[in-house]
């Protein structure tokens, strides 16, 4: 797709890759504007799952900060990828087996699971250069009570995986990422995708919700979706102890 990030597309699952090791795939412009192409393609393709991983021993710098020092600052690309990688209704999943740093820290928990080697450090560096982690703040707050974050926000400090995943920042730490990404992988080409982009949209919404508002919604939606053809071939594979074929268009 473009010299610093590609996209495969196989198997209905589209993997990007950050290659853009000079800078430790730094957020740069022409980086940023290659992730939108490839999310593009994968839309497109109307991918089941996206993977996010990258080459070289970084995931992501952060911020390009040569490109930030020499001109006004625009954060409306980044701000458009996180928001991508959010609101898309396939599950995105990001395969860590670098440092994470800064923005890069955004970028990873902007996506639903988050999969990291044993050996990842983290580090919310921006304090150091004077700025803070303002846009980034949105989908890691998300995901991790204040409290837990906040030493790492206000000190800059570096901290491992097993403290990553026990404030709730990655949702897999492992030995060996990508036998773990695909296994994840595999689950989600198990469901029906509309039963899939449904959950995703849901585990984001109900908790935003009161709670009449949130059983009024669900219930509809579980009626909806248990009177759907995914539901009968679903309750039919089940019955006849097979893996329904979801490959197939709904009746």
């Amino acid at each position: 797709m473009g010299e610093l990030v590609r996209v495969d597309i196989a198997g209905a699952i589209a993997t990007i890759t950050m290659d853009s090791q000079h800078n430790r795939n730094a957020l740069s412009e022409q980086l940023l504007a290659e992730l939108h192409q490839s999310l593009d393609a994968a839309e497109e393709a109307d991918a089941r799952a996206v993977v996010l991983r990258h080459e070289g021993p970084a995931f992501c710098a952060g911020a390009d900060l040569k490109e930030r020092s020499d001109g006004p600052p625009d954060s409306t690309p980044f701000v458009s990828v996180l928001e991508r990688l959010m609101d898309t209704e396939r599950p995105t999943i990001a395969a860590v087996d670098g440092a994470v740093r800064a923005g890069g820290i955004g970028l990873m928990a902007s996506c639903d699971l988050v999969v990291v080697d044993t050996a990842t450090t983290f580090a919310l560096t921006e304090v150091r250069i004077g700025v803070a982690a303002a846009i980034i703040s949105v989908p890691i707050l998300r995901r991790v009570q204040p409290g837990k974050i906040a030493a790492a926000m206000l000190t800059g400090e570096t901290f491992d995986a097993a403290e990553a995943r026990s404030m709730g920042l990655v949702t897999h730490v492992s030995d060996d990422v990508t036998a773990t990404v695909g296994a994840l992988v595999e689950g989600v080409l198990a469901g029906a995708p509309r039963a899939v982009h449904e959950t995703k949209a849901l585990l984001w919404s109900v908790p935003a919700m009161d709670r009449d508002s949130a059983f009024s919604a669900m219930a509809a939606l579980s009626n909806e979706l248990f009177a759907g053809p995914d539901a009968r071939r679903g309750m039919q594979a089940f019955r006849e102890k097979r893996r329904p074929d979801w490959t197939k268009s709904s009746d």
